[in-house]
């Protein structure tokens, strides 16, 4: 983890990532520069450095903060079935993705051009290894369907989880309920089934 420096008077880490993220959103990575970033705040190049040593310090560390939320939405999950956990995944991740928007926008862009971003799509790969792993012994215990390829199936569903960057805003909805839409989706379909 990236140390966090101490912030002059107004600013700290977190408002100068804040900003970084936003215009790299806006922009692209490789078309914002670190005067760019300061401009924005409203501050010196110099003093930016106080702050972070690199822009692939600061695309480190937003990415980190996306993944290390998927990361803590998989611990901890004392669900009792693999199918439970992930259900319970399922909802967490989108919970995360509410709450660190800007930062799961980023990582869902990058493309591996730089250190940063390969870091960052090796991270992806090992959740997407947990998150196959959990399909296939949900599979196993009878949970869910065995007749799907468990990778596919994970892509699946998280490409719904990841399809929120393009029209969610805090605005549109609870993400609560969001993630209970999500699950319901992936879990039973949208295919009626009457009852008897």
């Amino acid at each position: 983890m990236t140390p966090r420096r101490r912030g002059r008077p107004g600013h700290d880490q977190d408002a100068v990532l804040t900003a970084a993220v936003r215009l790299f959103n806006d922009r692209g990575y490789d078309a914002t520069s670190m005067f760019d970033v300061a401009e924005s705040l409203g501050i010196t190049k110099s003093t930016l450095y106080h702050h972070v040593t690199s822009k692939e310090q600061l695309l480190t560390m937003a990415v980190d903060r996306a993944l290390d939320g998927l990361f803590e939405a998989a611990a901890d999950n004392d669900a009792p079935s693999a199918t439970a956990k992930l259900e319970t995944l399922i909802r967490r991740s989108v919970l995360v993705l509410a709450e660190r928007l800007a930062f799961v926008t980023l990582l869902l862009r990058v493309h591996g051009n730089t250190e940063a971003e390969q870091h960052a799509l090796a991270r992806r790969r090992e959740f997407d290894r947990l998150v196959t792993d959990l399909v296939a012994r949900a599979q196993a215990e009878g949970g869910i369907r065995a007749d799907v390829d468990p990778a596919t199936a994970a892509r699946l569903i998280f490409g719904m989880v990841n399809s929120l960057i393009e029209w969610y805003r805090p605005d549109r909805g609870d993400p609560a309920a969001i993630a209970a839409t999500i699950s319901t989706f992936a879990f039973e379909g949208l295919r009626h089934r009457p009852n008897g």
